[in-house]
């Protein structure tokens, strides 16, 4: 403490000043001196330090040691230890440096780097690069000390199964996972837990891009628990942004919250920029956030998700570039929604099975043809289409936007009837509200209360994209004219068609007390139009005394006294419109 004190070239590296080491300046000289008076000595004495490192834990430092000695084979024997454990403890960035760090002749010579280097490619998105280096490695396997062959067989197995991920290659994600759970090689090196939990994430994965959501579900829920139940935040962060993924598929609600939640752990570990897990979690909010309405709030998760990225191939980049077409589908700037769309399908074509969205962004990007007049175009793309594919409820509403371009309203109807059923009185498809807008607006002229329905099953789901992709401004000032209960939805819609922006939801704005009833917030959506109770029962057609149940529960619920603190406190949850992050 005293030489500290005194400035003698010492520091403290710990906060009780119990440990201190030389200052950068005169270890910087004293490694200078040493390189002129006995430079044959420092590639051994980097080795020495390599080896004290590695003994007492720190891999990183003795990697680094070991290569500025040029012991090729000791670094080397150091990153194949250490390669998962980086991974586990996040550090993605340091295993490209220590790879980058060695001579490229060193890397095609050792099997083991060769696999390492085969990983690096698939990070990069070079899934071709990636093949070729894992089928160098399996050629070099014979060559593989004996005791070192457990830990390269493991590894091989890994990136063979992460490559087929990559590629959508569902038959082969299920083949290596198979053979991984049942090795032993990664229990024997204290990592069996860490690389079944993995496996099991990966696999749900590769069954959510395939379509299999129930199979998905089970599996990345299974390694979400198993990461937090062994303290793997980053496997953690990975189950949960694919999670993120997959729930639009169950609530847009769910979705956003599990996506603002892996990237809040990215966040709170410092991967934000660096995982490919978080980029996953601003894909789903990106696209989440694109389907409420909020285009410019959109827009900045997707740049995230793309400067996280770069140019990876696999599916989570191909849903990047088609989230971007829709958005600028939804601005109206067509040219760049088409560059978008080819981007995503060039990706596409790099997968060995088609992803679960491919057949929604081809519908996207034939619906956004119609709007530019390529009705040719559409119609041939029909055409080549088989019975099956037409039937399905995305086709549907493209063909009905493409009779209504051809100004034929009857046929619009009468493509959409099939997705119409009048039992079914709320859909929560992003496909039906679009079925049933499409619908309105076939109708509008001897039905001008048409727009209900889409109005209906869009306030609840909270989704308001549709109503941008098809605008009909007349139509919602119609159906407002009409002292709808959906007059708050129609001045939002009608605010973002004018170019205004929606107001986010307050961050610290708490949930209501208790979940509101269907028939409460029936009730809830008359109080923006100023209609008086015995009006709103009699729309309603329930007695005077049940509207005032209603509003007590709601006040109640809502923690308010009045009506005008009701519709505010609503507003402020996103339940009187969509444009709120929490529903």
């Amino acid at each position: 403490m005293e030489l500290e004190d005194a400035g003698a070239f010492v520091v403290a590296v710990d906060p009780e000043r119990s440990w201190f080491r030389y200052h950068h300046l005169f270890e910087d000289l004293l490694a200078l001196e040493l390189r002129r008076i006995a430079p044959q000595e420092v590639p051994g004495l980097h080795t020495i330090a390599a080896e004290w490192w590695a003994e007492h834990g720190y891999p990183v430092e003795a990697i680094r040691h070991a290569q500025a000695g040029e012991n090729w084979g000791l670094a080397a024997r150091l990153l194949a230890d250490n390669w998962f454990g980086l991974y586990f403890d996040g550090r993605l960035a340091t295993r490209r440096e220590l790879l980058s760090g060695f001579p490229a002749g060193v890397v095609a010579a050792d099997p083991e780097l060769v696999v390492l280097a085969g990983a690096d490619k698939r990070a990069a998105g070079s899934l071709e690069e990636t093949e070729r280096y894992l089928g160098l490695a399996a050629r070099m396997s014979a060559s593989v000390p004996e005791d070192r062959r457990g830990r390269f067989t493991i590894a091989l197995a890994f990136e063979r199964f992460e490559l087929a991920r990559a590629r959508n290659d569902l038959r082969a994600v299920a083949e290596e996972a198979q053979r991984l759970v049942a090795s032993t090689d990664a229990t024997e090196f204290g990592l069996g837990e860490e690389v079944r939990t993995r496996v099991l994430t990966d696999l749900g994965i590769a069954e959510m891009w395939s379509g299999r959501l129930e199979d998905a579900e089970r599996h990345l829920d299974q390694g979400l628990e198993e990461a937090r139940r062994i303290s793997r935040p980053m496997l953690e962060l990975h189950a949960l942004a694919h999670l993120a993924l997959l729930s639009p598929f169950r609530s847009l609600a769910t979705a956003e919250q599990r996506a603002m939640q892996a990237i809040e752990l990215a966040r709170k570990h410092g991967w934000e920029e660096t995982a490919p897990a978080a980029a996953a979690a601003y894909v789903a909010l990106g696209g989440a956030t694109v389907w409420r309405g909020r285009l410019g709030e959109a827009e900045s998760w997707l740049d995230l998700a793309e400067r996280v990225l770069g140019h990876d191939t696999q599916p989570t980049a191909a849903t990047l570039y088609a989230t971007r077409g829709l958005l600028a589908f939804a601005r109206g700037r067509h040219a760049e929604a088409a560059a978008a769309y080819r981007d995503a399908e060039r990706m596409e074509r790099l997968l060995v099975m088609p992803h679960m969205f491919t057949a929604r962004v081809q519908a996207l990007k034939l619906q956004m043809l119609v709007r530019v007049g390529e009705t040719e175009q559409v119609e041939r793309a029909l055409a080549e289409m088989d019975q099956e594919e037409r039937d399905t409820s995305q086709v549907r509403v493209v063909l009905a936007a493409l009779r209504l371009a051809r100004d034929d309203p009857e046929a619009a109807v009468d493509v959409l009837a099939p997705l119409l059923d009048d039992s079914t009185p709320v859909m929560a498809s992003a496909w039906d509200i679009e079925a049933l807008l499409l619908e309105a607006i076939a109708r509008a002229l001897r039905d001008p209360g048409a727009a209900s329905r889409a109005l209906d099953v869009a306030e609840p789901a909270g989704l308001l994209l549709p109503f941008l992709l098809y605008p009909t401004a007349e139509l919602l000032e119609r159906q407002a004219r009409l002292r709808t209960t959906h007059a708050s939805l129609i001045a939002e819609i009608l605010n973002l068609l004018s170019g205004h922006t929606p107001a986010a939801r307050p961050k610290d704005a708490a949930p209501p007390l208790e979940p509101l009833s269907r028939s409460e917030l029936r009730v809830l959506r008359y109080l923006p139009t100023n209609r008086p109770a015995p009006e709103i029962a009699a729309e309603l057609f329930v007695s005077l005394n049940t509207i005032r149940t209603h509003l007590r529960n709601v006040y109640a619920e809502l923690g308010v006294h009045n009506r005008a603190d009701a519709v505010t406190r609503a507003r402020e949850l996103g339940l009187l419109s969509p444009s709120s992050l929490g529903r």
